[in-house]
């Protein structure tokens, strides 16, 4: 096993990836990231998704050396983690979750000061996407609303040429145009090669824009899985809010030799996997009964972040 694991670690880290080892970080007594094993290949997006406090941001900024790590290894863009973390970020940009501008000045002005030592193509680069995005880069950054600032932010991150982007809630406070519009660069980013790990608390965007989800609780590392198959799962899902427990066992009771593979019930919530993606004969059977209680509330085809790790999962979200 060790040999194996050392032949593991003396392997070079491709250009592009993103590669960790045993990384994890402690504040005295609390461990805020359990040793954490992670790979992640070139052009791949990839998003960490965890609720508030699940181990996303202490991860990626002990990933680029803002936070010290307490133990394990870390390879970014095949550059080792080490000292102060310089190397790493010289080859990514960071956009980090707290908002911290200097209010006085304009957009344009602050814009130049976060991309400084980036090159003149740098700066061209976040003006254009700050231009795209509707930023009024003439104003001061104080009259700015907060989903303005987080644009902002987004527009410097995007302007260096960098083979890794490391994003952390990028699009929290956007409103859903805007949301749209970031995810839609950050594809646009990913196929012309550049690796980019995003974290988010909000599935269904991740779904959109990510290949490949690491799921975070508590600093440990729940699972990874292929957007593809969150995807797939998501579209077998029904999720059912009844006005009591008892209602929701005698429904669970009703779908008990149907084609629901399998019912998941938390009092007066149920969550139906189908064997199949297409719920229709499913409900038709299931309400065709007109004494089966009715639900307060049905959703189909979505999993909401705190669904999968409930049911898939066996954890709370929040």
């Amino acid at each position: 096993m060790r040999e194996a694991q050392a032949r593991d670690e003396a392997q070079p880290a491709s250009p592009g990836s993103i590669r960790v080892r045993g990384l994890c970080r402690s504040f005295g007594s609390k461990v805020a990231l359990a040793p954490l094993d992670l790979d992640i290949q070139p052009g791949v997006v990839t998003g960490l998704l965890g609720p508030n406090g699940s181990g996303k941001s202490t991860f990626m900024r002990t990933l680029i050396g803002l936070v010290p790590k307490t133990a394990g290894e870390a390879w970014v863009d095949g550059v080792k983690l080490s000292g102060d973390g310089t190397p790493i970020r010289k080859r990514c940009t960071f956009a980090p979750g707290e908002l911290s501008f200097y209010g006085h000045l304009r957009g344009r002005d602050q814009l130049a000061w976060l991309v400084a030592g980036r090159g003149k193509e740098a700066l061209q680069r976040a003006t254009r996407r700050a231009d795209d995005l509707g930023l009024p880069l003439r104003n001061r950054v104080r009259s700015y609303s907060h989903g303005m600032k987080r644009q902002l932010l987004f527009a410097c991150a995007l302007g260096p040429r960098v083979p890794v982007r490391i994003l952390d809630e990028i699009t929290e406070g956007l409103d859903p145009s805007k949301r749209g519009s970031v995810l839609e660069i950050l594809r646009e980013d990913a196929a012309s090669g550049t690796t980019i790990l995003l974290s988010s608390h909000h599935l269904a965007e991740v779904q959109r824009a990510c290949d490949h989800m690491v799921f975070l609780q508590g600093g440990l590392k729940l699972s990874e899985e292929r957007a593809v198959d969150v995807r797939a799962q998501s579209r077998r899902s029904i999720h059912l809010d009844f006005q009591s427990a008892e209602d929701a066992k005698a429904f669970s009771e009703r779908a008990r030799g149907t084609d629901v593979a399998n019912i998941q019930q938390r009092e007066n919530q149920l969550t139906l996997q189908l064997a199949n993606e297409d719920p229709r004969a499913t409900l038709v059977r299931l309400f065709q009964d007109e004494s089966a209680p009715r639900p307060l509330r049905m959703d189909y085809g979505e999993l909401s972040l705190e669904h999968l790790y409930r049911d898939l999962y066996g954890e709370d979200a929040c």
